[in-house]
């Protein structure tokens, strides 16, 4: 699969407000394409990706003076704010969309995203966040471009009840006219990381973000999966100077959004877009779409860079402390060299 050549990452769109603090800025990064699910930029073939963390009513907070006020206490500020997302989503007609604090729990908003997206010619699947949290996870394929092959639920069943979805579908039609085997194969997959609340956290996020590569790892092994592209969606709360950033680009992956922009990994280009505004008010970039393309060869061993990526969060003063942290993980991590995490197959 060919890299998109265009990506577009609004800031100015109106009435879709996922933040409730400033109706410009809003989780979401894209690709974009002129004509639909699946056209060709400069005469290459490329689909369509959206990522956008909705916020789910039972997080929205209408009242900084009482916190316990939410969306989710008046129907008719959730149903006008998710139908104007729906809008904009069928509006931009993405190939894939990926959504993040979909509101799982209520019954009738489920219902109005499956039957919209069902409607305009989209496949749906959800999955609720662990210990009955509220909210979770959208997944959209739309059927002209994408066949389902196979889905799976991770259920990282650690501290913040994270999961993800891994979807391996297959391309409608040839990306390439010339293309061997017909049509292409992709792996998918949806997450939203743990919010770093302290940054102890950001531990736990590199070891959800192993949990997903390593069973992607062990997926293609299993079904015998050779130089096939991956599209990782997300919210992943964290930045490009986090060291989720850095793990990633050394398995390979590369942010689309500042790619497509020239942007580079260093410091100077750390805080050139935000995709959002988060619960404490700071305005951020930490919404990525990663791709890995079959033809990406600079990638380190997954054990040798996570090993890498974890010591590279410990200060000196605190090792100890955060050795005795760790420690948990990495027993865990030898059991997940035989159970790497949940999977239920759908």
């Amino acid at each position: 699969m060919k890299q998109v050549a265009v990506v577009e990452s609004s800031s100015n769109i109106p009435n879709i407000n996922s933040s409730g603090n400033d109706s410009s800025v809003y989780k979401r990064s894209s690709f974009r394409t002129n004509g639909g699910y699946l056209t060709s930029v400069m005469g290459e073939p490329c689909i369509s990706c959206t990522t956008f963390n909705i916020l789910a009513p039972i997080y929205k907070r209408l009242d900084e003076q009482n916190q316990s006020l939410r969306e989710s206490d008046f129907k008719e500020s959730w149903f006008k704010r998710n139908q104007a997302i729906l809008d904009w989503l069928l509006y931009e007609r993405s190939s894939i969309i990926c959504l993040q604090e979909f509101w799982v729990g209520n019954e009738e908003l489920v219902r109005m995203y499956q039957e919209r997206l069902g409607d305009a010619g989209y496949i749906t699947f959800k999955l609720a966040r662990t210990n009955n949290r509220g909210d979770g996870l959208l997944t959209a394929l739309h059927r002209s471009c994408f066949r389902v092959l196979n889905y799976r639920e991770l259920l990282f069943n650690d501290f913040g009840d994270r999961v993800a979805q891994l979807l391996h579908v297959q391309s409608v039609v040839p990306f390439l006219p010339n293309q061997k085997g017909g049509q292409q194969e992709i792996l998918i997959v949806n997450t939203h990381l743990l919010f770093p609340h302290d940054s102890s956290l950001s531990i736990v996020r590199l070891h959800q973000v192993y949990k997903i590569l390593q069973y992607l790892e062990v997926y293609q092994r299993e079904n015998k999966l050779n130089n096939i592209p991956i599209i990782l969606c997300g919210d992943w709360n964290g930045s490009k100077r986090g060291h989720v950033y850095k793990f990633l680009r050394s398995q390979g992956f590369v942010s689309s959004y500042d790619n497509a922009h020239q942007y580079t990994d260093g410091d100077a280009d750390a805080h050139k877009w935000v995709s959002h505004r988060n619960h404490r008010g700071n305005i951020c970039g930490v919404d990525f779409i990663w791709l890995h393309n079959p033809d990406n060869k600079s990638r380190k061993l997954l054990k040798t860079s996570w090993a890498e990526a974890v010591f590279g969060t410990i200060k000196v003063r605190n090792y100890l402390a955060i050795y005795m942290f760790l420690l948990p993980f990495y027993m865990h991590h030898v059991l997940t060299l035989y159970f790497p995490i949940s999977c239920h197959k759908s």
